[in-house]
């Protein structure tokens, strides 16, 4: 490729301004399939954050549960294993925040009491909270679940997760609820790699 040639392709990156996230709460917003994992993934692979910052209830329902899903020993049904899972993440993020590190809340984070639990949890250690958006359009979202090994979640929970998103997690919603700072973070959509997208945030 000529030096023209690589100077006419589009650069969805460029003329873009790096964003700052302070150390504190970093809360993901996004539907299933948004392309939360392969973000914080790319953060991890070029050291923006360490592996430990991000607490993912999916990784703490692979740990306590494996391939069972909800279904624990002892019989413990949805609702309890849920309440275990969120339990631990809480405790994790607590054990970041207290020692004045960075937490990634990595859940889909699209209702207002799931994001308030997670406010008063930095508001007990005067934490910074970020909050980044993932708002892929619908085709954008389907296209992406239907390439993952996830049969817990169907096209219809895809859709019911893009349309709470719609209503309940724009960014002025976001910002009154006590975010100090919210940032859309582009995907294939946008014709954005994870990666590239890590390179527009720098974590401080």
């Amino acid at each position: 490729m000529s030096k023209n040639q690589a100077e006419a392709m589009p650069d969805p990156l460029r003329g873009r301004h790096t964003v700052r996230v302070p150390r504190g709460l970093v809360v993901l917003v996004g539907p299933p399939a948004s392309g939360k994992t392969s973000f914080v993934r790319a953060l991890v692979a070029c050291r923006q954050i360490d592996e430990d910052a991000v607490v993912s209830s999916d990784a703490i329902r692979a740990e306590f549960f494996g391939d069972r899903g909800c279904a624990a020993p002892g019989g413990e049904d949805s609702d309890a294993a849920d309440a275990r899972i969120f339990e631990e993440r809480d405790r994790r993020i607590v054990a970041r925040l207290a020692a004045g590190r960075t937490a990634v809340a990595e859940s889909t984070n699209v209702t207002a009491p799931a994001r308030a639990r997670l406010l008063a949890l930095a508001g007990r250690f005067g934490a910074t909270v970020t909050m980044l958006r993932f708002a892929p359009d619908l085709e954008r979202l389907l296209l992406q679940q239907a390439g993952r090994d996830r049969s817990d979640i169907s096209a219809a929970d895809i859709r019911a997760y893009a349309a709470t998103m719609a209503r309940h997690a724009g960014i002025d919603q976001l910002r009154s609820e006590g975010a100090h700072a919210v940032h859309d973070v582009p995907g294939g959509g946008e014709g954005v790699t994870p990666a590239e997208a890590a390179a527009r945030f720098l974590f401080t």
